[in-house]
Formats: structure tokens, sequence, C-alpha cells
């Protein structure tokens, strides 16, 4: 199973939808990247479900998880 995915989301702080690689080779991540249009940075919950598909939440850096 590749650990790489690619998906879809919508910046929270533009609300463009852009298109972000995964890694889901750990059950749980956080991390940030820049958003590639407004290039703020957006905070990345990943985590694994039962099947092993990854499952992501963004927020911005002034939100509370």
């Amino acid at each position: 199973m590749n650990p790489l995915s690619e998906e879809m989301i919508a910046c929270p702080y533009c609300g463009e939808h852009i298109s972000v690689l995964l890694d889901s080779s750990e059950a749980w991540q956080e991390y940030i990247e820049d958003c590639q249009v407004c290039c703020r940075p957006i905070v990345f919950h990943l985590q694994l479900d039962e099947s092993g598909e990854p499952l992501v939440n963004v927020r911005t850096e002034d939100d509370t998880f």
C-alpha cells in the first residue's frame, strides 16, 4: 500500500480548493503547510480510520481544535 495519497481540501483562510499530498505512514499527525494560493499557514490534523484511510481536518492557526 502506498502511504502517499492526494486529497483536495478547502483553505480555511481563502476558501480555495487545493490539492495536497498526505503521508499516511503514521496513524496520527499534526503539521503546518502553507496554502498554495494565499500562502497562509494551514494546520493539518491527519489520522487513519479503521480501514487505514486518511481522515484530514484543516484549520487556521488561530482556531482551536
